[in-house]
């Protein structure tokens, strides 16, 4: 069995990403790790080329600044460093997500066992959403609590944006694909990094969806409802990022009153904990 990993990263040292954390993370599973590293004006590319594992190939990229529809630039790098992957199986990594040491053996274990089962085309990981501190999490089903991040790697399929695939069977209308669960976490860090950093990525990001976000003022106004506290560890190769880069505690704007959005999140936490639902938006179809 062969494991490839793939990612992609621009401006990651600019924006406060782990990236080189999320990489070293995907190195201890995988047999190849590609990453699309978009030209930029920091040493994002430099920190990676310092990673001295072998398994570990750059694709240097130059993103389309044209590309201003639902984030389809981020589509098109993602597919760069998965159409280059040999493995079996191809997992996708994001620059601000990292898996923990004490996972890889069981994951690989899963793998190995779905390798010869083609109703298996995926593995669907769950998520610790960080957010304003690396002591709490995200828990609203605003937020995707699952996602299918490795993928059978003999299927046709391609990514809509940068969080899913689409399986294109029969060259007919593409699906979601069938999974399993990996049962196993990935360890989100997306929403914890310094309140100036997460300004700028925000401006990047929105200029690749063509529209322009409201201010980000601090992490603090949430709705209370959708947060929790995280009680459990972190990946060894994420801890000194965190003492540098991350907001460690969240102060909540005691003024702050939820959107209606929010206030239609705390409506579905109250349906999912009467009936024992999950309501959360998914991208694939779980098998039975």
């Amino acid at each position: 069995m062969k494991i490839s990993g793939f990612s992609f990263v621009r401006h990651g040292t600019l924006l406060g990403y782990p990236y080189v954390e999320s990489l070293t993370s995907l190195l201890s599973l995988c047999d190849e790790v590609i990453v699309a590293v978009g030209k930029g004006q920091d040493d994002t590319l430099q920190r990676i080329r310092a990673i001295t594992d072998p398994k570990l190939r750059i694709i240097e990229t130059t993103w389309n600044e044209a590309m201003h529809d639902r984030g389809y630039v981020y589509a098109q790098q993602k597919m760069i460093a998965q159409f280059n992957c040999t493995g079996d199986w191809a997992f996708y990594l994001e620059a601000d997500e990292v898996l923990h040491e004490q996972d890889i053996a069981p994951l690989k274990q899963t793998l190995q066992s779905y390798l010869n089962n083609p109703n298996i085309e995926a593995l669907v990981f769950d998520y610790y959403h960080f957010y304003g501190s690396p002591h709490t999490i995200a828990i609203s089903p605003g937020w995707y609590r699952r996602a299918p991040r490795i993928i059978r790697n003999n299927i046709r399929n391609y990514s809509p944006d940068g969080l899913f695939f689409i399986v294109m069977a029969h060259n007919k209308k593409g699906r979601y694909p069938y999974a399993t669960l990996a049962n196993v976490p990935i360890y989100h860090y997306g929403h914890v990094r310094a309140v100036q950093q997460m300004q700028q990525k925000i401006q990047q990001v929105s200029t690749y969806w063509g529209h322009q976000p409201p201010p980000f003022t601090g992490y603090g106004n949430i709705d209370p409802q959708a947060i929790d506290k995280f009680n459990g560890t972190h990946p060894a190769v994420v801890q000194k990022w965190l003492i540098y880069h991350a907001e460690q505690q969240l102060h909540l704007n005691p003024d702050y009153r939820p959107t209606r959005r929010e206030r239609k999140h705390r409506w579905m936490m109250q349906l999912e904990r009467l009936f024992h639902l999950e309501l959360s938006k998914k991208h694939y179809y779980l098998t039975k």
